[in-house]
């Protein structure tokens, strides 16, 4: 009996998208963990997110960090439990139904894909830097085309490139802090601190803790969030992982210490150079940084930090978005080519998907203003805290469903339960209204709420047969 349903098991297994290569170790998603966590929304976003709270940002990020923990937790102990390359697509078509499934999926896709056409075109401005005379468009064909190879060789390729990309950008933001860190005990002079002594006091000299009242913490709530958008893609890699049950804790756990050092640690110590209400008026505060040291190549420094954030990305982008798209038509919900199998354990066919998407990009390019791209950043937000709270829903139906049928406990549990996934979800509703009361945001839930209605018109024309029932997961809790 017992063979029998081991056997049974395996099958559905199959089924439900773990066909795919695990070549996944610790350190790739080690580093994949800390990198997620770096990118646009630190380099540049976080100037904007000071200009709206003040050093009150520190409390943001902090309030938003904790909330993305729980939701992190939420979803390892999904991933532990039911280690699929569909991740929290195929959860919430288990937990909450198949047109959950359907519209969780295919919202992240459609995030993925959005954020890639801006980072590819953020690529192009950075490589125009160095070489101002070569078109954008070249730049942009051409990342598409190294990473998209680099997609279809193997998983375990693209473990490598997000490893040493990461490296890069982990030890830049470190070399900021520990320079950053020496200005204010060493009371170096920038030079552009606008005659300000580097101090601990700028922190509250300059209108206080909250200078644009408590208006500008929740308007700064809708950068912070966007800045750790990505952050679930760790969710992803579970079904590629060696040892899901053992490298997704370990990811997941390292998100409290991410906050406090990418972003807490490294805009206080910003902020403490800088009056809050200087960073950013005057290019990248991060070359400022370099500048107060007396590091000439400043510039050329971070631009290559800042690619390398930008092929992490897109690099992520291609990755997340096609394995979401291969669990998707696994489910029905996706045509079932995109299931598709190179001999090295790849959704190609998502790969080259993606690729299709990002040339979209290379005509973008040239004919939308830069103004677009402060849009396309809202319309983000609304997709990540959407998907963040189908997530934490088909948590909640999980541990119901564990509860009602005497399940074996979760070997990764998350903690403070049920309070600490009310409270997170009831903030999460929270980002969603702020995106709609500030007019800057506000057009991402007209976007957002017509990308839903169609995604049901979608699911009403076209999902037939299997796409009507429920993913079926094998429990793998010991």
């Amino acid at each position: 009996m017992q063979q029998t349903k081991l056997a049974a098991e395996s099958s559905v297994l199959q089924a439900a998208g773990t066909a795919l290569s695990r070549g996944l170790n610790v350190r790739h998603i080690r580093f994949m963990a800390l990198g997620s966590a770096i990118g646009t929304g630190l380099f540049y976003g976080s100037a904007s997110a000071i200009q709206k709270a003040g050093p009150a940002v520190l409390l943001a990020y902090i309030i938003g960090g904790a909330a993305v923990f729980m939701v992190m937790r939420a979803l390892g102990e999904m991933a532990v439990r039911h280690p699929v390359s569909g991740s929290f697509g195929q959860y919430a078509s288990k937990y909450l139904g198949p047109f959950a499934g359907f519209v969780t999926g295919w919202t992240y896709v459609f995030e993925m894909a959005i954020v890639a056409i801006a980072d590819v075109t953020a690529f192009s401005i950075y490589m125009g830097f160095w070489f101002p005379q070569v078109d954008r468009w070249i730049w942009v064909l051409a990342i598409i085309m190294f990473l998209g190879a680099m997609n279809l060789l193997s998983v375990k390729v693209f473990g490598e490139l997000e490893f040493w990309f990461s490296l890069i950008k982990v030890v830049a933001i470190i070399a900021m802090i520990v320079g950053g860190a020496a200005i204010v005990v060493f009371g170096f002079q920038t030079g552009d601190g606008g005659g300000v002594a580097p101090g601990l006091g700028n922190l509250v000299n300059h209108g206080g803790l909250l200078p644009n009242g408590f208006e500008g913490l929740l308007a700064a709530f809708a950068v912070v969030m966007f800045a750790f958008g990505g952050i679930e893609t760790i969710g992803i890699t579970a079904g590629e992982a060696t040892n899901p049950k053992k490298v997704i804790p370990q990811a997941v756990n390292t998100v409290p210490v991410r906050v406090l050092l990418f972003y807490v640690l490294t805009l206080g110590v910003l902020m403490s150079i800088f009056p809050w209400n200087e960073i950013g008026s005057s290019g990248s505060p991060f070359v400022q940084i370099f500048d107060g040291l007396g590091i000439p190549a400043a510039p050329h420094i971070l631009n290559a930090v800042v690619i390398t954030a930008a092929l992490s990305a897109i690099n992520s982008d291609i990755f997340g978005a096609g394995r979401i798209l291969f669990g998707l038509a696994q489910q029905g919900h996706a045509p079932k080519s995109f299931s598709k199998i190179s001999r090295h354990g790849v959704p190609w066919m998502t790969v080259v998907m993606m690729g299709g998407i990002l040339l979209v990009g290379v005509v973008l390019n040239a004919v939308i203003p830069e103004e677009v791209f402060v849009l396309i950043a809202s319309i983000a937000t609304f997709a990540t805290v959407w998907v963040w709270v189908m997530i934490l829903a088909s948590h909640v139906a999980m541990k119901r469903e564990i509860k009602r049928k005497g399940l074996p406990a979760s070997e990764f549990g998350s903690p403070l339960w049920p309070l600490a996934s009310i409270l997170t979800m009831a903030f999460m509703a929270m980002v969603i209204v702020i995106l709609g009361i500030f007019e800057d945001t506000r057009v991402a839930l007209y976007v957002g709420g017509t990308w839903l209605v169609l995604l049901f018109v979608a699911y009403k024309l076209w999902v037939r047969g299997g796409g009507l029932r429920r993913a079926e997961l094998v429990d793998e809790t010991a």
